[in-house]
Formats: C-alpha cells, structure tokens, sequence
C-alpha cells in the first residue's frame, strides 16, 4: 500500500451509491478511484487487473454479494484491503464490529469515510472465518489457477470428490481442484448436493437414477446414475437410504 496515494476500487451495483463515493473521495487528499464495478465478478476481475490498495466494498450486490466477494479475493497473493458498504440491521453490524471489520454504514459521510481509510488493512484469516458465518451461502466456488482466480458457479456443479487434501469439483465442462471441506459444503448446500459415500457429494438435480452393480467382489453395489458425464458415483452402504428416498420423490 503506498503511503503517497491510496488507489481505490469501488464497487456497488448503484450508480448514485459509486458517484457519492467518488465525490467524497475527490475531497480526501491522496486517494485515486481506479475504477468501478457493478457487481462481485466485476470486483474481482478489476481487482486482479488494477491491483487496488483498497476496495469499497457494497454487501448486497446481484449474483454475488460482497461478503462472498471479499472471501474469493482472499485467495489473491496480495488481496486489498476491504471496506464494506452496509445497509445492515443493528445485529449484523454488531458482527462487524465484534470482528474488528472495518464498515461504512449508509448513507456515507465523507468523515467516516476518511477514517476507514486510515485504518484500512487487509483482512485477517480469522476474520473472514467470522464473516462467513453472518453471508448466505456462495453462489461460487473459486479456484485459483496460475495466480488468477476462476469462479465456479455453483449450480453447474455435478459433483464433488475428496481427494488426498483437494476436492475435486466437477462440471460438464471440466474438473478443477479446490482446497476445502466436503462436509462444510454439504453443511452449507443441503438442498443442493447429496452424500453419496464418504468421499462424494452429488448435486441432486444431476442425478437420474441409480442401479446396482456387481462388483470385483462379487457384491452388488448401488451406484447413482449422472446426467451429464459418463461417470457413476458408488453408493456407500451408510448411504443407500437415499436411493429409497429418491425413489420415493
């Protein structure tokens, strides 16, 4: 972060919101807004093409809120340092203050502002584990591959296998590598994925039925049949009341 000027990122789906920030800033000595962005994605792709030392961060935003934003960009080398814009009720700033997260309540004021910006540092590990309990869940997944981040959406995951310390995510297009836990994700998808054995969860809308299989073993197995991919998933025995359970649907 340089110490003669603060280069800025603003980021809000609002037009009025991002003009007010600018003429507040424009009264602030020493801070340059690089840009604008619309939405999370915007924020991150600008992000990775600017490398601002700060970026003002609205919470909600479509497709992709801030506190979701503000996680995926943590997987960056050098991630900015983060201010939320927050219409938040009394309890969620609370949360933000218990973490010592820096935020501007709406509608900003150009002191508040000046302060934040005095302050701004980015982000700790710990901080962000506190900010994802108060966010709703992700609408993404992100991969970080030769130093930039990719986003995968979550609806086009078809499934998710653990292995050795990555999980493999797979889509009708490819499979990617991400560094996360299968049960925090079934934890925070129950609707939309499904424990098919221990090591895998399926998103539900891709399966189109299961059979049973004979294995080398000479047992007969179930398997979840795929809409998409060739693939069949095994079905632990722990988990073979789902096959009931999608039966009955």
């Amino acid at each position: 972060m340089s110490a003669d000027q603060l280069n800025i990122l603003i980021a809000d789906d609002e037009a009025p919101a991002r003009k007010r920030l600018r003429e507040l800033l424009s009264d602030i000595p020493g801070t340059h807004v690089v840009g604008e962005a619309l939405t999370g994605k915007q924020a991150i792709a600008l992000t990775e093409e600017m490398h601002p030392d700060v970026l003002l961060l609205d919470i909600r935003m479509p497709e992709m809120d801030g506190l979701e934003t503000a996680e995926h960009l943590q997987k960056l080398e050098h991630p900015p340092a983060i201010i939320f814009a927050t219409a938040y009720d009394e309890h969620a700033v609370q949360a933000f203050e218990l973490n010592a997260v820096d935020y501007l309540l709406k509608p900003i004021r150009l002191e508040r502002l000046a302060n934040a910006l005095r302050k701004a540092r980015t982000l700790l590990p710990a901080q962000m584990e506190e900010l994802r309990q108060i966010r709703s869940a992700r609408t993404h997944f992100s991969v970080t591959e030769r130093g930039r981040i990719l986003l995968v959406a979550v609806d086009e995951v078809i499934f998710l296998r653990a292995e050795l310390k990555y999980l493999t995510v797979r889509t009708l297009d490819r499979e990617y590598l991400i560094e996360e836990s299968l049960t925090q994700i079934e934890q925070e998808f129950p609707e939309r994925f499904v424990r098919l054995h221990r090591n895998c969860l399926a998103a539900r809308s891709s399966i189109r039925g299961f059979e049973k299989h004979h294995g080398i073993d000479g047992e007969v197995h179930w398997v979840a049949l795929l809409k998409g991919p060739d693939d069949v998933l095994p079905v632990s025995r722990r988990q073979q009341h789902i096959v009931r359970e999608f039966g009955s649907q």
